[in-house]
């Protein structure tokens, strides 16, 4: 039972192209250092002296720089080949970096925390059109979540590193680190696609590409951008605000929290794959993203009935994180398979603006409702709205199947 388990997860891998394999390699190494998200909120509160109120307020212009940035990485992709846009990013904001620790007002690290994120964010389009590139329609799913999986693999790794190395050497130490993944990152993507600096040359009219509709123009795709933004804000609570509420309400060392956090990517490395290989040709993918974002108050409820024991936090954790596998794969092949080679750019670009809009408001409205109204009014504000959310995400599907008959 146990091999055929092993084999069934394995064969989940095959098939694959050897760019997909590679820019894996180079998310994994990236993402063992976004470590800063994860932390921001309790160095600010607790190393910096912010109020809650003002470490959202700050962590709000990682969402703006993030925006903007997501906007310039569609529009440089549009117009260079992808890898070149991503080794920009890398760079770039792998070096703004090293000056977070220096930074003491709320002015300066605001100003750190908006150029590392609009530089960083860059990435985002460029990775989307260049895993595009890199997969075939009948892959593509599983090549998106092969990223992600690589992604959440870092992820599991970078919290749990970076909860010990806060707790025993210091946020600073942390931070450093991550410029360091970053710049790592850049110069494994540059070796290995050296000879080959992008995935796709300057995007050629076509007819099929001159049908496709700009981006800021399709209805129904802005409003699915909406829904994944609305989506986001409620899931990045995840590190927005339930690590101050596992530290001031429940107790928790940052160690355990960094365990907690860290927990969520080893859930998606471990089941996405088999899960999305199971599911690549459901024909329903909406529906899928539908149970996805049910799981968002199923996971809340956990929380609330489980009195800060840490099985609960475990619990809650987990279901977050199967939230995660459903929705967020086939949201992305969405906005992969809606604009064709010439418009992919803008496409990405608005489908990481609406990542962008979420690291706004999702620590800046977690920590105004934790800090003005407590734990319990902020669990029934974010249960309601991923029940409004799903509820949209049913209706664009309605309206999709209708205009497709």
């Amino acid at each position: 039972m146990l091999l055929r388990l092993i084999r069934s997860y394995l064969s989940s891998f095959s098939g694959l192209h050897k760019e997909i394999w590679l820019l894996a390699l180079g998310m994994f190494i990236n993402r063992s250092g976004t470590m800063v998200l994860m932390f921001a909120s309790l160095y600010l509160t607790r190393d910096k002296g912010f109020s809650m109120e003002a470490a959202g307020f700050i962590m709000a212009f990682f969402g703006l720089g993030s925006i903007l940035g997501s906007f310039f990485g569609g529009w440089l992709t549009d117009r260079w080949k992808p890898i070149p846009v991503m080794l920009l990013s890398l760079v770039s904001s792998g070096i703004v970096l090293l000056f977070l620790p220096l930074a003491e007002s709320a002015g300066s690290i605001s100003l750190i925390v908006f150029l590392n994120a609009m530089l960083a964010d860059m990435y985002r389009p460029a990775n989307s059109a260049a895993m595009k590139f890199a997969s075939n329609a009948k892959n593509r799913t599983r090549s998106l979540s092969l990223v992600r999986l690589a992604a959440n693999l870092g992820f599991s790794i970078g919290p749990a590193a970076g909860g010990f190395i806060a707790l025993w050497f210091g946020y600073n130490i942390v931070f450093l680190l991550d410029s360091f993944t970053s710049i790592l990152a850049s110069v494994i993507l540059f070796w290995t696609f050296r000879q080959k600096i992008g995935l796709a040359g300057k995007v050629q009219d076509s007819d099929q590409s001159s049908k496709v509709k700009s981006a800021y123009r399709d209805l129904d795709y802005l409003f699915f951008v909406l829904l994944v933004a609305v989506y986001a804000i409620c899931f990045f609570q995840l590190f927005a605000g339930m690590p101050l509420y596992f530290k001031t309400e429940c107790g928790f060392s940052e160690d355990w929290i960094g365990l907690l956090l860290g927990l969520n990517g080893l859930v998606v490395v471990l089941a996405e794959m088999p899960v999305i290989a199971w599911l690549e040709s459901h024909k329903a993918p909406f529906l899928l993203i539908f149970f996805g974002v049910i799981c968002i108050p199923i996971s809340f409820l956990f929380l609330i009935f489980g009195s800060c024991a840490i099985w609960p936090a475990v619990f809650y954790t987990i279901v977050m994180s199967f939230s995660e596998i459903f929705a967020m794969p086939f949201m992305m092949n969405f906005a992969l398979s809606r604009g064709g080679q010439k418009r992919q750019g803008q496409y990405s670009g608005l489908y990481s603006i609406a990542y962008g809009i979420a690291h706004i408001l999702a620590p800046s409205l977690g920590l105004y409702l934790a800090a003005n109204f407590g734990f319990g009014q902020y669990f029934n504000f974010f249960i309601l709205l991923s029940l409004l959310n799903a509820g949209g995400f049913l209706w664009l599907n309605r309206r999709l199947n209708s205009r497709a008959i």
